[in-house]
């Protein structure tokens, strides 16, 4: 068994544990199983990477996990505190997004398919925003930030993986989708009553997220080290 597998397993486990715990509602004990998410994930990231990390990389893991702490706290600048967290998260990787990958090119078959993208990103961004939420409106325009750099990340995302078609560029998708239902469904989860359907989601895509996001760093560092070596 390779070194970095004892922690991916642990990670795995972590989450079935997570959506078992919530979707049985013992509040308790998913909080246990999701304190275990990050800390395995990064593990795994550090292992596999030989325990070399960038700053930026090592930036984007802590305020992950920052973020992470304040959703498990449950206390009243909980919500907040995640908020400011993942919007400090979301706007590393679109600065990695944005000075580490090739400029985008639009074929003329691209321009159907971007243009749905957008739609449906304005689309998203719109309705969530426009929910009536005692928090959204306490804080609206750091939650006005927080969408618009979310909807720009996954748009980066997805035209990238619509222009270029590559591995990297699907796991920056499937990352940009997994953050983007993790915050829907969480948004949600506080506006509708008990679901373990959207609990479920909610979860799921969470911390998958973060498993998309390391497998990004990891084949981002792996396609960098096979360019220096040709």
């Amino acid at each position: 068994m390779k070194a970095n597998k004892p922690s991916l397993i642990l990670f795995f486990s972590a989450l079935l544990c997570t959506i078992i715990f919530d979707c049985t509602e013992q509040d308790f004990l998913a909080t246990y199983a999701k304190a275990v998410v990050l800390p395995a994930i990064f593990i795994y990231f550090l292992i596999s990477r030989e325990f070399k990390i960038r700053k930026i990389e090592g930036l984007i893991f802590l305020f992950c996990f920052i973020g992470h702490v304040f959703d498990l706290m449950d206390i009243e600048i909980s919500e907040i505190g995640a908020v400011i967290s993942f919007l400090i998260v979301y706007s590393l990787i679109l600065k990695l997004f944005l000075f580490e990958h090739q400029k985008i090119k639009l074929r003329k078959k691209d321009i159907l398919p971007v243009a749905i993208v957008i739609l449906f990103i304005v689309y998203l961004l719109i309705s969530v925003l426009g929910m009536k939420l005692d928090n959204l409106e306490e804080f609206k325009f750091i939650y006005i930030a927080y969408g618009i750099v979310l909807s720009a990340l996954s748009y980066f995302s997805f035209v990238s993986y619509i222009t270029r078609g590559s591995y990297i560029t699907l796991l920056m998708s499937l990352m940009a989708i997994s953050y983007i239902f993790s915050d829907i469904f969480y948004i949600f989860d506080e506006y509708f009553s008990y679901s373990v359907v959207l609990i479920l989601i909610r979860d799921s895509t969470q911390i998958m997220a973060y498993f998309f996001m390391t497998k990004y760093f990891l084949e981002k560092a792996k396609k960098k080290r096979k360019s220096t070596i040709q």
